[in-house]
């Protein structure tokens, strides 16, 4: 970076004073992060149990729709401003379609209905994909092997209906097809929708991260194959903000980056390229990762949870979505 002064040299400049002491490490901050910052995941189920802990992520429980209204009550509580639901639904119901996906009597609609009946104030993000709710274990329409794009289009629109019907505040789109927001956009103002708003994955990587979530869900036993048809490379930076630069011109509100603390690149150039809200993804393997090591003692949790949260910050990140997030609200209200 070019100064645009020349800086002093030791001894006059010491750095150091401005780290010396508590109170002005405080008050020179360049980021904060508060509760306001966080976005609280929510593992739904349609089991019998209330909560059913998920193996791979420790402390993470797959809710049901009461429990997940008992969880919005403690974000609100604790100053987050959303929740973001997936589910986990029975086996029973998957299709190669994902006809679930669109039932307006589902496990998300219940869900919605069950939070906003106890926290009006809270905001409910709703995932749209179909890999819950396939089979295959694929985000989309799945015809002699291949993901097909245009198809799977009409089935999202669908679902993305669905949950604005019920009350759904955003709705947001992971699942990687060409034009998944511009068919979502306009089924919502077709729809008198047209307060509802996007939030899109729009740079979401085939990752490596994504394991214990797939488990969470149960949709890792079901997949087939990969998803790197679909999901962007990891090695690309640039296609990034053109998947980005897409979505915007289709009407998404927000954007994501998925996953996180590895593509923090991708959210400074996303962050500074296009100046809108931006948000990134702490993924169930980041998670689990910290988790595993606070286990064992190699990371202090408090610090690690509170320092890996502001990176996104220092990034350029308007929210994180994380399943730290309730954990760091009550560090951070101490």
């Amino acid at each position: 970076m070019t100064q645009p002064f020349a800086l002093a040299a030791f001894p006059y400049a010491r750095p150091r004073r401005l780290r010396s002491t508590p109170w002005v490490r405080r008050l020179v901050a360049e980021t904060t992060l508060t509760p306001a910052d966080l976005v609280w995941p929510l593992i739904v189920h349609d089991g019998a149990e209330d909560r059913v802990a998920v193996a791979s992520m420790p402390g993470v429980f797959r809710l049901s729709p009461k429990a997940a209204a008992a969880a919005a009550v403690e974000a609100r509580d604790l100053g987050i401003p959303a929740v973001a639901l997936f589910p986990n639904v029975d086996a029973g119901i998957k299709d190669g379609v994902g006809t679930g996906a669109t039932d307006p009597d589902g496990l998300v609609p219940d869900c919605i209905k069950a939070i906003k009946d106890v926290a009006p104030e809270i905001g409910v993000i709703t995932d749209v994909a179909l890999d819950c709710y396939t089979d295959h274990g694929h985000d989309g329409v799945l015809e002699d092997g291949r993901i097909v794009n245009d198809a799977t289009l009409e089935r999202l629109a669908e679902q993305a209906f669905i949950h604005a019907h019920a009350g759904a505040d955003v709705v947001a789109p992971s699942d990687m097809m060409d034009g998944r927001v511009q068919a979502i956009r306009e089924a919502l103002e077709a729809n008198g929708l047209q307060d509802t708003l996007i939030l899109s994955y729009a740079a979401k990587y085939a990752s490596a991260f994504y394991g214990p979530y797939r488990d969470a869900v149960g949709s890792a036993k079901a997949l087939t194959g990969d998803k790197k048809t679909y999901q962007m490379d990891y090695a690309n930076s640039d296609e990034a903000l053109r998947e980005v630069a897409m979505d915007i011109a289709e009407g998404a509100d927000a954007v994501m980056v998925k996953p996180g603390m590895p593509y923090l690149d991708i959210v400074r150039r996303v962050s500074e390229t296009f100046r809108v809200p931006t948000f990134a993804y702490q993924v169930s393997g980041e998670y689990a990762m910290m988790r595993a090591a606070m286990a064992n003692g190699w990371l202090d949790e408090e610090r690690a949870i509170l320092e890996s949260l502001h990176a996104f910050k220092r990034a350029g990140c308007a929210g994180v979505l994380s399943y730290f997030a309730a954990d760091a609200a009550r560090l951070l209200q101490r």
